[in-house]
């Protein structure tokens, strides 16, 4: 039985004006049943945000695809624009990063969200009005609030509205692009434990953008760690934190700070590849403390080393453990 969304050897690259193309995704897949919560992290400039908008067909005219986006075992990607726009906020739906930037700041958040609905043929006039009321209560608004511009609601008040416009069509599967960006800790509280309880009440799937791990930890079944456009390594939350078989996922739980632990925090050393440049062997090697002599040269394919777990790491083909 095939996946709700599944993301087979998507590549994206973004042209640009030194003719030197970005190579900003490389070959990742992914997927995701229904229900199932998948988070999606790594450092910035990993190709978290890029893969997000290519599943929902929303990349700038600079950009090339390849690659196939199925839902319901329907390729999204097959005609362009055709065959994305019925499956865009109908079934597959999301949350950008920064509400204030997402939201039209000239127009109300109701009449956002009641245009949401009148395009997809939803509801109209009075009926869509209703709709957008409870879809604002539902996530924790007044229905009053409709009549206020973005820029009158405080940050988390927002993030709220967003989520709101994002199920106006009873989507299947959301994508929460890092909901939680600039908001106080208080309020990232509320807008993750929001996102659970809707999971929970709708059935969503959902798939949580971040560079925060405990997040995906709270939040998740399943991860999957990007670097550099690729997918390190992908498992359950539990595997990932408590047998990590790649560097890199190793090296991203130890730089988060753990209250409740004894260890130190300690930073990855180094900065991310240039992906307008080819890159050689693993693209982690130079960042790694545990890099050999094929790392340099040989990239590493993503292989099982476990039920529902794998990684891309050359110290998996070798006895030497990998943490």
């Amino acid at each position: 039985m095939s996946a709700l969304l599944e993301v087979e050897g998507l590549h994206v690259w973004f042209s640009r004006e030194d003719d030197v193309d970005l190579h900003a995704v490389r070959g990742i897949d992914l997927a995701i049943n229904s229900g199932e919560r998948l988070g999606l992290v790594g450092e910035s400039g990993c190709g978290k945000t890029t893969t997000a908008l290519a599943i929902m067909g929303l990349l700038p005219p600079n950009a090339s695809v390849a690659g196939s986006i199925r839902f319901q075992g329907e390729d999204m990607l097959a005609g362009g624009e055709e065959t994305v726009r019925p499956h865009r906020w109908v079934d597959v739906a999301i949350v950008f990063q920064g509400a204030m930037n997402a939201l039209n700041p000239v127009r109300t958040v109701g009449s956002q969200i009641v245009e949401a609905l009148e395009l997809h043929d939803r509801a109209t006039g009075a009926g869509a009005r209703a709709r957008t009321a409870e879809l604002l209560e539902s996530v924790g608004l007044p229905a009053a609030r409709e009549a206020r511009f973005p820029h009158e609601l405080s940050g988390g008040m927002r993030q709220r509205a967003a989520i709101a416009m994002a199920l106006a069509c009873n989507p299947k599967v959301l994508i929460a692009d890092e909901p939680t960006t600039a908001l106080d800790v208080m309020v990232q509280a509320q807008i993750l434990e929001l996102l659970d309880s809707l999971c929970r009440d709708f059935g969503l799937a959902l798939i949580l953008v971040t560079h925060d791990l405990p997040v995906v930890a709270q939040l998740c079944d399943r991860g999957a760690v990007m670097y550099a456009g690729e997918i390190a390594e992908t498992g359950t939350v539990d595997a990932l934190y408590h047998e990590p078989r790649h560097p890199y996922t190793r090296l991203l739980f130890a730089a988060t700070p753990d209250l409740g632990g004894d260890g130190d925090v300690v930073s990855i050393p180094g900065a991310p590849p240039r992906l307008d440049r080819p890159l050689a062997g693993c693209p982690f090697h130079p960042r790694c403390d545990r890099v050999f002599e094929p790392c340099p040269t040989i990239p590493p394919q993503l292989k099982t080393v476990a039920t529902r777990h794998a990684a891309a790491c050359h110290l998996n083909d070798v006895p030497a453990p990998i943490a």
